[in-house]
């Protein structure tokens, strides 16, 4: 079995609503895999205050209505994703946004799918791009 890190970016697209979201269709089977028991999910902890927050913004731009987030938050916590520390890796963390230049936040995703040796999926396509050479990333749309 497959032990895949997802990021904000994808979970989003099981949320928010499917009129001007790419990748919807990707994230969705993706979904549907770990559904099945094929593959399964580690997220950092971080993963929730980052869901949260776009779930957030979502409603404050009115895509989608308070109710409809709540709900989806909710959805996405009952799929019992398996959450890691960010202290854990934070180090490696720190040191790969150094490293390439990019923000901690980012990578932390990256750093946990390293430590976890597991790959990192994520539907923001230029954070992809930047390290799927060098580190275990790789876009949603690449799949």
């Amino acid at each position: 079995m497959n032990l895949l890190v997802v990021d904000a970016s994808v979970a989003a697209k099981w949320c928010l609503p499917a009129k001007g979201e790419t990748l919807t269709e990707d994230a969705f089977r993706l979904l549907q895999r770990y559904a099945r028991g094929e593959i399964r999910f580690v997220v950092p902890d971080l993963f929730w205050a980052e869901l949260a927050n776009l779930l957030w913004k979502a409603v404050r731009q009115r895509r989608c209505a308070e109710a409809d987030a709540k709900q989806a938050l909710e959805a996405v916590r009952g799929y019992r994703l398996s959450t890691v520390a960010s202290l854990a890796v934070l180090d490696l963390a720190f040191q790969i946004a150094l490293t390439f230049d990019r923000t901690v936040y980012d990578s932390l995703y990256v750093a946990l799918a390293v430590d976890a040796k597991a790959q990192l999926i994520t539907a923001d396509q230029r954070l992809a791009n930047a390290l799927a050479a060098q580190l275990p990333v790789k876009w949603l749309g690449g799949l």
